[in-house]
């Protein structure tokens, strides 16, 4: 069911299908290296696998291969980037990057986006100011796809958050999740492996939970983080509508139900609030606020008393949040990346359409 790659098979593959759709060097090298490093940390829904959905954005004219990305309005440490229908993989990177080089100047950095398109893993952005001994943040709004709590209409996207913070001798505690109960991708994970979804994941068109990972396709909708109201969906409805107040109703991008679908076959709202997909960057410096090794050697302690917590099952630790896409990258970078059969296809399909080498 799975075949396995090197991480250079996968980038060569990878920029080669950029290149097809007219992206420059340096555009194509970015954008393959944030799928690739989606697919390395093990969030496979997010990685080459979406390959062939930027591609039919791209043939339908929604994706702009060659982008004027610019900065439409600016104070000392803030900014709003017109994305110009961007790859969201290119443009959130460039927010990212002025968020950065305001938070070395002023100690802090934000970055609302407006016009852009689906920008992988949030945990990429936030990881640039990771590296640069700052805190990194970084969200974006999705199309509608989850129903608010108490609704059965689908308002929100699975909206994912991240956080990320450097560690002295540990790797970055990375909080990247969605806010709904499960992003979209493990669905079309489950859909490909023809396996039934966690109840609490989706409900059907009449409100009713359901196992079946292609409820969507019949008028359901994912729920908000939580599940249901008795067990917090409220919650995850807020930080929902925080992602998607702070991406786009900031930015002047779509939000709610008029935010573009990644799927190329569905039609944009034929009258939308504002313009493409939104997305919300920010960086602040550790040194703003203490030593940045003194912050680093206490947050070493943290993760060091978290890992030794007492558990109800000896042969189950805590997971520092980042832990697993940490060991993910260290083994597929030796082992390989492991694609299912049906995503492999799919690829090669596109390879052979648009002329380039196969997997």
């Amino acid at each position: 069911m799975f075949i396995t790659f090197s991480e250079e098979k996968l980038r060569n593959f990878t920029y080669d299908v950029f290149k097809k759709m007219g992206c420059s060097n340096e555009h194509a090298a970015l954008a393959t290296d944030v799928l690739v490093r989606a697919d390395l940390r093990g969030i496979d829904s997010h990685g080459v696998a979406r390959l062939s959905g930027y591609y039919r954005l791209w043939e339908k004219k929604r994706i702009n291969a060659t982008p004027n990305i610019r900065v439409v309005h600016e104070t000392a440490t803030t900014a709003t980037v017109d994305g110009n229908a961007g790859l969201g993989l290119v443009v959130a990177p460039f927010a990212m990057q002025i968020a950065i080089e305001k938070a070395e100047k002023y100690g802090s950095g934000w970055v609302a986006v407006k016009n852009s398109n689906h920008f992988g893993i949030a945990g990429y952005h936030a990881l640039m100011a990771v590296a640069q001994d700052m805190i990194g943040i970084s969200m974006t709004n999705a199309s509608p796809l989850v129903a608010p709590t108490y609704a059965n209409e689908r308002l929100l996207g699975t909206n994912p958050m991240c956080y990320a913070f450097p560690a002295g001798n540990y790797p970055p505690v990375v909080v990247d999740m969605a806010t709904a109960a499960a992003a979209n991708g493990k669905l079309e994970i489950a859909q490909r492996a023809n396996s039934p979804i966690p109840a609490g994941w989706v409900q059907d068109k009449d409100g009713e939970l359901s196992t079946d990972p292609n409820e969507l396709k019949s008028g359901g909708s994912l729920l908000p983080l939580g599940s249901d109201k008795d067990h917090g969906s409220h919650k995850g409805y807020g930080l929902g509508a925080t992602v998607d107040i702070l991406s786009a109703v900031l930015s002047g991008a779509n939000y709610g139900p008029w935010v573009p679908p990644f799927v190329a076959f569905l039609e944009p709202d034929p009258n939308p609030v504002g313009e493409g997909i939104g997305h919300f960057l920010g960086a602040m410096r550790v040194d703003g606020f203490r030593p940045a090794q003194d912050f680093k050697d206490h947050l070493d302690n943290w993760i060091e008393r978290f890992k030794g917590a007492k558990t109800i099952d000896e042969s189950k630790k805590v997971i520092i949040p980042g832990e697993p896409e940490y060991q993910f990258e260290n083994e597929r970078k030796i082992a390989g990346i492991p694609l299912i059969d049906v995503v492999v296809k799919d690829l090669n399909d596109l390879a052979e359409k648009i002329g380039v080498a196969t997997l």
